[in-house]
């Protein structure tokens, strides 16, 4: 009879001839979930006999991901900041390299009471459900154009019960018009060079909504808009929080220095990747009365 552990070594043979890097923790994790269990209850198990019906879901489960379907997408959520997060096709799946803007913004926020945040592209809402969990006295308001990405951002504020603390908005930022200003502004916005997404692994470019990807011919669009916007709707000391992607660090500093962020800088992943463009606002540099 076949037991777990053949299952497992058979699965990683046939992800890494489809191509995927990560076959072995691939075929883990979907054994694990065939299984009902986790990675760990998987490794206790590994000398069992696989049942039938749990090795055809397994099949099932293998066959999505040899289509180059997202581990993420195929659970339905993937864990974010020590969070499970809900995921979708209107929703970009979060990434490791996200939690440094968190990281980030919370230290920007480290001497504000009370903050006020805007997460400008909230999507899964990953960013503004991590912040609020860990600035109880934070109100954050998260805007998306997408009303399927805000249903999928308000269950996870739900599921993490901070939803009280975060307003969901249907809008983009050049017509939001809120009725007080923020102290931080963060994003992670499309910044895909338009040309490139075709090239990117499939996972990605068949599978991720291309509103999440594309940043125009430069991937810099919006990131020029957010910077442009930003000074209007921070308060003075406030500051803005973006995600950027690799090489574009000399050019975001160039438009954040031209949009009056005198102090801006970068900030490297734990890859070295300039990863997060970190822009404080002076008093002296907010918004004409």
């Amino acid at each position: 009879m076949n037991t777990i552990a053949a299952a497992l070594s058979s699965a990683e043979v046939e992800l890494a001839r489809a191509g995927i890097d990560t076959a072995r923790l691939d075929a883990e994790v979907l054994l694990a979930a065939a299984l009902g269990t986790g990675r760990s209850g998987l490794f206790a198990r590994l000398r069992d006999p696989l049942d039938d019906a749990v090795g055809r879901g397994f099949e099932s489960l293998l066959a999505r991901r040899r289509a180059r379907e997202p581990v993420a997408h195929i659970l339905g959520g993937r864990e974010f900041w020590s969070l499970w997060f809900e995921v979708a096709p209107a929703t970009l799946v979060p990434r490791p390299e996200t939690e440094i803007l968190v990281e980030s913004a919370l230290e920007m926020l480290a001497a504000v009471a009370r903050p006020t945040i805007l997460d400008a592209g909230t999507g899964s809402g990953c960013i503004a459900v991590a912040l609020a969990c860990e600035r109880r006295d934070a109100r954050v308001t998260a805007i998306d154009i997408s009303e399927a990405a805000l249903a999928v951002a308000g269950r996870n504020a739900e599921r993490h019960g901070v939803a009280e603390r975060i307003e969901f908005v249907r809008a983009d930022l050049a017509g939001f018009a809120p009725g007080a200003g923020f102290d931080l502004l963060v994003s992670n916005p499309p910044y895909i060079p338009r040309g490139d997404i075709e090239r990117l692994e499939p996972e990605v470019s068949r599978w991720e909504p291309r509103g999440a990807l594309d940043g125009g011919e430069d991937g810099l669009r919006l990131i020029a808009a957010l910077l442009q916007r930003a000074p209007a709707l921070l308060n003075p000391g406030g500051g803005l929080a973006v995600e950027i992607g690799a090489g574009q660090a000399d050019a975001a500093l160039a438009l954040a220095r031209a949009a009056g962020f005198a102090a801006a800088r970068v900030r490297p992943d734990y890859a070295g990747i300039a990863r997060v463009l970190l822009a404080p606002l002076s008093p002296a540099d907010g918004p004409t009365p």
